[in-house]
């Protein structure tokens, strides 16, 4: 069985950048595609980009095309989130979640994936 541990949450305030990581426990994540995922307060969960297993294409909700970016680490076991230009509107929990060999085909509504990291908050806010 395969875990993820998504982390590096914080308070920061709007225009401020902060960057997520999701790190994979035991294995590698190069066959795995990665996808990030947002709960705002009292709202669904919802994805907002996924890079595919390749690492060759990324596909982005436009709430955060420009401004967030999803990048494989050195090690092969860790993916990052660079968010940048931050807002009040993406405070909430942060989620990664990772799935074998996927071309992330209709990611914003899979809820079934290898796995999901436990979430990590996000605050943004004057």
């Amino acid at each position: 069985q395969v875990h993820v541990v998504d982390s590096g949450g914080g308070l920061v305030q709007p225009g401020e950048s902060l960057r997520l990581s999701c790190r994979a426990s035991g294995f590698s994540l190069d066959t795995y595609a990665i996808a990030w995922f947002h709960q705002a307060p009292g709202k669904a969960r919802e994805g907002i980009l996924c890079m595919d297993n390749s690492g060759g294409t990324t596909y982005y909700t436009d709430s955060v095309k420009g401004r967030f970016t999803i990048f494989r680490g050195d090690a092969e076991d860790s993916v990052y989130l660079q968010m940048n230009r931050l807002k009040p509107e993406d405070t909430g929990v942060y989620f990664c979640a990772v799935e074998a060999f996927y071309y992330c085909a209709g990611y914003e509504k899979k809820f079934r994936w290898d796995a999901w990291g436990r979430g990590t908050q996000v605050t943004v806010a004057s």
